[in-house]
């Protein structure tokens, strides 16, 4: 299984608050979110790393086509209209099995990926599968109804009424991309509207709760999330 990480946008609104590196060299607890990431896929066993950011990130290139991360890393380096197409554009290297998609400012317990893998291997019935939390501090969530089977019924743009909303994880089997096509003449935008048109067209979308999943879209969150990481290993540690 390869792991693909979405990571060709701007980081505009950290730039907009002072900070002067892509959102992906972002350190948590010491650690880069992109090689937090990919430490993360290569310790749950993937074999392949495929990563695409913009062509304006030099410093975010340079990392990752010169470090060591223990495990294979493509890059491709493109400029993209939305995160749908970004997908997009990595799609021809991951139509021959199922694959984990994430996107870089997702910060999540380490346990609870690994329990959310294990799930998607378990039911490779379903056409894809979302990680979701109750923990919606996202300015534009993307939010989720279900039924009691976890399937995934509706997704919307605000939170009014939902309690579940989806953090940045994804778990898909190659089978989607022949949506590509039909998405791109009716002029779909973004990966969320991708993912309704998937549940119009009766793909088998399930969901994976988390316990949290903050999503880092401002230097406040950077603190926030060393805290939750923080406050887990504290917890754990106590336990033995």
């Amino acid at each position: 299984m390869n792991l693909a990480i979405i990571g060709a946008g701007e980081s505009s609104r950290l730039k907009e608050e002072g900070l002067n590196v892509p959102k992906h060299l972002v350190t948590i607890n010491d650690e880069y979110l992109i090689d937090r990431i990919i430490r993360i896929g290569y310790e749950n066993g993937f074999q392949k790393v495929y990563c695409i950011i913009n062509t304006k990130e030099k410093e975010l290139k340079k990392h990752l086509l010169e470090d060591n991360f223990k495990i294979p890393v493509k890059l491709i380096v493109k400029d993209t209209e939305s995160s749908m197409h970004s997908l997009f554009a990595l799609s021809p290297h991951l139509t021959k099995e199922p694959f984990c998609l994430a996107t870089t400012d997702s910060v999540f317990l380490e346990n609870e990926f690994t329990d959310f893998i294990n799930y998607c291997i378990s039911n490779q019935d379903a056409d894809g599968t979302l990680a979701v939390t109750q923990f919606i501090d996202d300015e534009k969530p993307l939010c989720v109804d279900l039924d009691n089977q976890n399937n995934i019924t509706k997704f919307s743009d605000v939170k009014d009424g939902f309690i579940w909303a989806t953090g940045g994880i994804y778990y898909f089997s190659p089978g989607i991309f022949d949506e590509i096509e039909p998405a791109l003449e009716i002029g779909t935008i973004r990966l969320r509207n991708f993912l309704r048109l998937l549940i119009d067209n009766d793909y088998k979308l399930k969901a994976f709760p988390f316990s949290k999943i903050i999503d880092v879209d401002h230097i406040s969150d950077i603190k926030i999330a060393e805290e939750f990481l923080s406050n887990h290993a504290a917890k754990n540690q106590e336990r033995k």
